[in-house]
């Protein structure tokens, strides 16, 4: 039977049929709809799933339940691998019992990260085998591989998707769940504690089943190979479809070799080597496979031309396409370029990303740049929506690292120009991620900063998950939800207080009295995101009271006003905040029922 699934779908339709018992995840494009598919499913089936408070967090929940037996998936995009990294490098040593998939998510482009980092990089690192999917329904085949690979290894394996195979949909043949039959139970015993004498050991089982698995990838139906003469290509991942698609356009028989597995299948791909002259390695990001491939040559003393990535045929940055793979072929094969100009597309309007209309971040931002207007201030800032803060008229972040960085990097430009205010904001969502941490270590040393929580009530950014501070889990269950101002107050912060950055005579005073605290304060501005409320009114300007002043989209810069030639519009998306309302000097703006 098959169903329409997109690409991470098919992840966590593979997961289930893997029969899992436990599903953890930190949400993050391109990899977000696979936790977002095993909640749904989880009360069917009858595993357990949580968004957890970051991906280390993810992958050590996860490890313990593998510790027991159980089968486990953790999903993540690359750059919160960086997180888990910690967790990750030692459970190579340790291992699990149980089948523990770690779905990290890449995104070359990239779309929506700081980063085009490689997973693959980090499979080698870590020497963990990785399974690298080119289409939707590779991607379930190969969950369900990997946690085949991971039970008889003894090791945790890595599903690489990247963002084209994570959001494409196809018809993908789907079989039946497995009912989980194991007797999970943990046995107490001395190698799940990873003492320096063990390590040792263990360091070197792990390079016995590193070299394992190259053996038992030498025969795995994801590596394939087609033998149409001497010149050939070498690919993986989604990179197989545009060559695949590329030669037929270009009527070319070249032979081809797919990887889908790492370690690479080293007698398959020497025998593959020995049957040809020129060889072009097509990959998108690091040059993982082609490097491989240069060593292989190397050892075994071939003499076949390698192209790729070392000679500048192949880009190391950005995504790949079927065009972009056309010329590359077209080049290593010699033909002449195209000449055929493509058509262009018409000329787009320029739209810069901003905070949505009636966001009550905007609010939170105003609200602290008129508070810290005659003082000498800088932003920190965070990964989530209000990133998009730095955008003008707003320009109220100065600084973006990773998550949880504002809050520390705070502490840092505090140290070396300790005349300056610093405010760090950071969403709920993001405080409960790595937030905590640097929060406490202000208190600590005492740092004078102010933090701003936007708690908007959600994890807006990357589909509206729940997170610690909701009163719901993944799974749909009621549950007590972790109180910020209570949590704050733990951490041993003093000065805390509470703001409706829509109330902005209100917020404006909690926040200079804030910025006059010494020592770490905590300002908590509580309004749910935009999208998870109806509006009941919208607001509209009374042109014959507005003077053109321009206060409310030059220093605001609701998207929802824009300014024609009689004066300032409001659109219909206005989601009734009523923040342009309290800003006009004219008293112009006023409220009416929404239509």
């Amino acid at each position: 039977m098959k169903q329409l699934l997109m690409g991470n779908e098919a992840i966590a339709r593979g997961a289930v049929e893997a029969g899992i018992d436990v599903a953890t995840a930190y949400p993050g494009t391109p990899s977000s709809e696979v936790f977002m598919a095993l909640a749904k499913m989880a009360p069917e089936h009858g595993f357990y799933a949580e968004y957890s408070a970051n991906e280390k967090v993810a992958l050590e929940v996860a490890a313990g339940a593998a510790y027991a037996g159980a089968r486990s998936i953790v999903s993540m995009k690359q750059v919160g691998l960086n997180v888990a990294a910690d967790p990750l490098m030692s459970l190579a040593y340790i291992g699990v019992k149980g089948g523990l998939v770690l779905v990290v998510a890449d995104d070359p482009g990239p779309h929506s990260s700081q980063t085009e980092q490689d997973t693959r990089k980090f499979g080698q690192f870590a020497k963990l085998p990785v399974f690298n999917p080119g289409t939707p329904q590779e991607a379930k085949d190969m969950t369900l591989a990997a946690f085949e690979t991971s039970e008889k290894l003894g090791l945790p394996v890595i599903l690489r998707p990247t963002t084209r195979t994570c959001h494409v949909c196809q018809d993908v043949e789907v079989g039946e769940v497995r009912k989980s039959k194991k007797v999970i139970r943990f046995e107490k015993d001395p190698k799940w504690v990873i003492m320096p004498k063990l390590s040792y050991l263990k360091h070197q089982e792990l390079n016995v089943k590193y070299l394992k698995a190259a053996e038992m990838f030498e025969t795995s139906p994801f590596n394939e190979s087609l033998i149409r003469g001497n010149q050939g290509i070498i690919t993986t991942g989604v990179s197989y479809n545009y060559v695949m698609e590329a030669l037929e356009i270009l009527g070319e028989n070249l032979s081809v070799l797919k990887i889908g597995t790492y370690p690479i299948p080293e007698k398959m791909v020497t025998n593959f080597l020995k049957q040809m002259d020129t060889v072009l390695v097509v990959e998108e990001q690091e040059p993982v496979l082609e490097d491989e491939v240069i060593k292989l040559a190397w050892k075994n003393n071939l003499r076949v031309d390698i192209s790729g990535k070392h000679n500048n045929d192949v880009p190391r940055e950005g995504e790949l396409d079927t065009d972009k793979v056309m010329a590359i072929i077209r080049k290593f094969l010699g033909l002449p370029e195209e000449t055929v100009s493509p058509v262009s597309p018409p000329e787009l309007p320029l739209r810069p990303p901003t905070l949505c209309a009636g966001c009550p971040h905007r609010a939170s931002f105003y609200v602290f740049k008129k508070a810290v207007r005659k003082m000498d201030a800088i932003f920190t800032g965070d990964i989530g929506c209000y990133t998009l803060g730095n955008a003008p008229p707003l320009e109220a972040l100065d600084t973006c690292l990773c998550m949880g960085a504002g809050v520390t990097q705070a502490q840092g430009l505090k140290r070396v120009e300790p005349e300056r205010k610093l405010v760090a904001f950071i969403g709920d969502s993001t405080f409960f991620h790595t937030g905590i941490p640097g929060l406490i270590n202000a208190v600590y040393n005492q740092t004078d900063i102010t933090v701003v929580i936007l708690d908007n009530r959600t994890t807006a950014m990357t589909g509206f998950q729940p997170h610690p501070g909701l009163p719901q889990t993944a799974m749909g269950t009621k549950e007590e939800a972790i109180d910020l101002e209570v949590l704050v107050k733990a951490c041993g912060v003093r000065n805390v207080y509470k703001a409706d950055p829509y109330d902005l005579e209100q917020a404006q005073k909690i926040a200079a009295r804030a910025l006059e605290d010494n020592g770490p304060s905590v300002v908590i501005m509580k309004r749910e995101c935009v999208h998870l409320v109806r509006p009941s009114i919208r607001y509209e300007v009374e042109t014959d009271k507005c003077n053109n002043c321009g206060v409310c989209y030059k220093t605001f810069g609701c998207p929802a006003l824009f300014k024609e030639d009689d004066g300032v519009k409001i659109m219909d998306d206005c989601n009734g905040c009523s923040v342009c309302s309290q800003i006009c000097p004219s008293g112009a703006i006023k409220p009416v029922r929404h239509s």
